[in-house]
């Protein structure tokens, strides 16, 4: 099965490794986005990834921020979201999910398993 991702992350190295490791699994197609204004610029211009990989520290509209905007794009009120965040309290975590995010996924990750991360957190979703 073909995944598409779109990836938020206003960090570029982020960017590059987590590009690297989703794109050695050949059923994904990966988008990128540098902020959360960009990531919505996307969607309001048509793009419905299957998921989106959301960074919770970003400047100007942050990870939360940006998931409350996108749910109120007509066809993106359930599309999973799984936050990638250094903050791996268990606080910080139980937050996340009750805004409405699938899954943490902390940073560093490692790049090796990523693409198995993210299928998994789809899989426990859907079940």
């Amino acid at each position: 099965m073909t995944l598409a991702i779109l990836h938020v992350d206003d960090e570029p190295d982020i960017r590059e490794v987590a590009a690297f490791s989703l794109e050695l699994d050949p059923g994904i197609t990966l988008t990128t986005a540098e902020s959360g204004e960009t990531a919505l610029e996307l969607l309001q211009g048509g793009m419905r990834p299957d998921v989106i990989l959301l960074d919770v520290m970003m400047p100007r509209l942050d990870g939360p921020g940006t998931l409350a905007q996108l749910r109120t794009l007509p066809g993106l009120e359930t599309t999973p979201v799984i936050f990638m965040t250094a903050r791996v309290q268990a606080s910080e975590q139980d937050r996340y999910l009750a805004l409405g995010a699938i899954g943490v996924i902390v940073k560093p990750f490692d790049p090796m398993t990523l693409a198995a991360q993210v299928r998994a957190l789809l899989a426990e979703g859907q079940a």
